[in-house]
């Protein structure tokens, strides 16, 4: 495809109530390289053309925020929203930057810019739940990216692709699917994120699941057997991290020996319970041989 024919999609990223560990897991992304994302084609034909990116971007102050302006004149554009949206007292307490003294929150980008965008996209759990930025207490009144939307009236779709943080695949996966098939065809579940990378449980293709089946618990971390007693939320959490692992098939948490902590669903950390301390809503098998 000539580049006459390329199609160039604009995308705004915000940044709401984050740590920024979202926006540094997916820009870590291997399979497309960080090159095709931000120079090349994230596949042939297909452009991705970051406007506006809080954490890699060169431009500060008031030519950054005229550098978002100007964003979102473009049509079409996908808007990328990483972090809580603080709604209390006007969402006075995440602002996105200031110009000519003027600061403007997240919020009040949100949402202008989401009625305009042709996708919007929640990234990490704290835009797509609430998150870590949303738990309890909650002081300045975080709410999550549909939320925020359902509330303004505005019916831009939008996906949910939750972790704490994301794979840089579940993102950039997305967003290629989108492009080739249509969003239409992009299978979502009843929480809005993709079946592809969330259609399954973490425990159904844990390689400790053969521990769990036997009644085979681990009492204490370096422990052999399965991580339940110790807090993994394996059976309840959807995500394929046991398959795709992270930091280009290096490991994931569970192989480094660690509890899932549940981080791709909407409970999460609130209402999952402590890192370390098991769910009770599971049938434990129980090891007969076990003196």
């Amino acid at each position: 495809m000539d580049s006459k024919s390329k199609v160039t999609i604009p995308v705004i990223y915000l940044e709401g109530s984050a740590c920024t560990g979202c926006a540094t897991s997916t820009l870590c992304t291997e399979y497309p390289a960080i090159k095709n994302i931000l120079l090349e084609d994230i596949i042939p034909g297909f452009k991705l053309n970051f406007l506006f990116h809080p954490v890699i971007m060169t431009a500060s102050g008031n030519l950054a925020m005229e550098a978002l302006e100007e964003a979102s004149k473009e049509e079409g554009f996908v808007l990328i929203v990483d972090g809580g949206i603080p709604t209390k007292d006007n969402g006075i307490y995440c602002v996105t930057g200031e110009k000519d003294g003027k600061k403007s929150t997240i919020l009040k980008e949100v949402t202008e810019l989401s009625p305009k965008a042709l996708l919007v996209i929640a990234l990490g759990t704290c835009s797509s739940f609430g998150g870590i930025a949303g738990g309890n207490p909650n002081p300045t009144g975080v709410k999550p990216l549909s939320d925020v939307l359902k509330e303004n009236n505005i019916n831009t779709p939008c996906v949910n692709i939750p972790g704490c943080p994301p794979h840089p695949d579940w993102l950039f996966g997305t967003v290629e699917n989108v492009l080739l098939n249509g969003l239409e065809n992009v299978e979502l579940d009843d929480l809005n994120r993709p079946k592809a990378y969330y259609g399954k449980l973490i425990h159904e293709n844990c390689p400790n699941r053969a521990w769990f089946d036997e009644g085979k618990f681990a009492k204490k971390m370096g422990d052999p057997g399965c991580l339940y007693e110790l807090g993994c939320k394996g059976p309840i959490t959807y995500a394929d991290c046991p398959i795709r692992q992270w930091n280009g098939k290096t490991n994931w948490v569970i192989g480094s020996g660690a509890p899932c902590s549940g981080c791709t669903g909407p409970d999460f950390p609130d209402y999952v319970g402590d890192f370390y301390d098991k769910i009770i809503d599971v049938e434990v098998p129980v090891n007969e041989n076990k003196k």
